[in-house]
């Protein structure tokens, strides 16, 4: 079997490494597609191509996500053909609002289910989910206590909280801006966004997630929001390039996008 992560071939005369990334994502999702690779775009060492499947999905709502977390089979094998070497399965809160079982996380037991069915294929990408990459920057950034800002309603907010605090971290505040249409929500104004983040006491807090979905519009806000506010941000998006890159053994050192991803950056410890 091959290593898909030396196979991939740089473009010409580029003199840089290239990886293809594959994104595995809602059908009304537009957000993740625009900034990850705005994100990626912006590393020293390596290039990107960025490559999607879709699973059907327009509400936020648990029987919705249900419905679109049994596509994921098939939205994998799609990506799989694509000669991937990281894929990202595009939506926190499919997986967050599913909880736990008998101790595991739901972003861990989908990882491990796509990781072996694209095994079964010879196919070994790194697979990640953003529910997993948020949980993977927290932890490696020692951060422990988060105030969150999300576009959900309340009682799928809510199962977002109860999940991050499962996995070992305080939630010390939140914001749920109660939009359910998943179209609308890649729509929501940075200044709502950003009014949500200023209301939150973020005095017991270690970071900001500002935007705990990868389809709510942030990265344009992440910068200005840690100057303002004074503590480390992040994002889906954010935390879902800096899990990426580690996957991928690439350097984190992206410029303009917050104290995450800064070389060698310290959040919460």
């Amino acid at each position: 079997m091959s290593d898909p992560i030396t196979r991939t071939a740089s473009p010409a005369g580029s003199g840089r490494t290239h990886r293809r990334i594959g994104l595995v994502v809602p059908s009304s999702n537009v957000t993740v597609e625009t900034e990850m690779p705005a994100l990626l775009q912006r590393h020293r060492d390596a290039t990107f191509s960025f490559h999607s499947t879709r699973m059907r999905m327009h509400t936020v709502s648990p029987e919705e996500l249900r419905a679109m977390n049994a596509q994921r089979g098939r939205c994998v094998d799609e990506i799989g053909d694509a000669g991937v070497d990281t894929i990202l399965y595009a939506c926190l809160v499919a997986l967050m609002a599913q909880g736990h079982t008998d101790g595991v996380g739901e972003h861990e037991r989908t990882e491990e289910v796509l990781t072996d069915r694209l095994t079964e294929r010879g196919l070994a990408p790194a697979v990640t989910s953003s529910a997993g990459a948020l949980v993977h920057a927290l932890r490696a950034t020692g951060t422990r206590r988060v105030a969150l800002v999300m576009p959900y309603l309340r009682p799928v907010a809510e199962l977002v909280v109860a999940y991050v605090e499962a996995e070992g971290f305080t939630v010390t505040d939140w914001r749920a801006l109660e939009v359910a249409d998943n179209a609308e929500v890649g729509c929501i104004p940075s200044d709502r966004v950003l009014d949500a983040a200023r209301s939150l006491d973020l005095s017991g807090a270690d970071a900001l997630i500002l935007s705990a979905c990868v389809q709510m519009p942030s990265l344009p806000l992440v910068q200005a929001a840690e100057d303002e506010l004074g503590l480390p941000v992040l994002t889906a998006a954010t935390a879902g390039a800096f899990t990426l890159l580690d996957r991928l053994g690439l350097p984190v050192d992206l410029p303009g996008a917050g104290r995450l991803l800064t070389r060698d950056a310290k959040v919460g410890v």
